[in-house]
């Protein structure tokens, strides 16, 4: 399938679902609407609310906010991620020992843990950015883990034997493979940062897409609610691309997945 049949099936799918939710909201089948305006809102609506926010100009602010959180939460948990997971990978006896108290931490409801962030940093950027490492922290981590314990043994002695030392092997065949294993993961992760910076924002925040939301909600304005959420979406998915695009050009050397088909 090219590129442009693949784009013309995914937007066919979004004008599938926005006209049945259309439908839904506001004809009447059977003698009632399925999808009542109060709850649901619909298409239209929200569409004329995403329009006067950048009419205005008032979402502007409320991304670049979102956008910094989600960037910083990205780079310091996936910084912490690798390094923690690569120490952890090269020492065995390290990794037995903290072992329980990492499936502790990667258990705890991320959303018990945004009020004591805010606690401790404010209702500032800071607490949501906290939020946000929990979040890509461990699947860097768990990622790299694996990708360095999974080094082929093979490979290893074949190294060892042409003389190369610990430092080279680090360089040549360790990072080489966690690496290739964190940006297996990159996609997931910056999802995560985004959604920890929204929570953040949602539970307590005076801006940001959070923020926004959790607005339009107290006020029971639903297409103020869904409005936002589809502008999430509609963000989540550019990073995505920007991601992608990072991703080709850094991993030039895998093949890919489409190829030979």
């Amino acid at each position: 399938m090219s590129r442009l049949t693949l784009l013309l099936c995914q937007l066919l799918v979004a004008i599938v679902v926005l006209g049945l939710w259309q439908l839904l909201a506001t004809v009447p089948i059977f003698g009632r609407v399925l999808l009542p305006p109060f709850f649901f809102s619909n298409p239209i609506d929200v569409g004329s609310q995403i329009v006067d926010w950048f009419a205005s100009g008032v979402i502007w602010k409320h991304l670049l906010i979102t956008l910094w959180e989600s960037i910083l939460a990205f780079a310091i948990g996936s910084l912490a991620g690798v390094m923690v997971g690569f120490w952890f990978a090269r020492k065995p006896l390290v990794a037995a020992v903290f072992d329980p108290y990492v499936k502790m931490a990667n258990a705890l409801p991320r959303v018990v843990l945004a009020p004591i962030f805010t606690l401790w940093l404010g209702l500032g950027i800071w607490s949501k950015v906290a939020l946000g490492v929990t979040l890509v922290f461990f699947i860097v981590f768990f990622n790299v883990y694996q990708g360095v314990r999974e080094v082929s043994r093979t490979v290893l002695a074949n190294g060892r034997m042409l003389g190369m030392s610990e430092r080279q092997l680090v360089r040549h065949v360790y990072w080489p493979s966690a690496l290739s294993w964190m940006f297996s993961s990159l996609h997931t992760s910056v999802g995560f940062a985004v959604v920890g910076a929204v929570v953040g924002e949602y539970l307590g925040s005076a801006a940001g897409l959070g923020y926004l939301i959790q607005q339009a909600e107290g006020v029971f304005d639903v297409a103020g609610v869904f409005a936002g959420m589809l502008v999430l979406s509609a963000f989540v998915i550019l990073i995505d691309w920007g991601v992608t695009f990072v991703e080709r050009r850094l991993l030039v050397w895998r093949p890919q997945a489409h190829e030979g088909h």
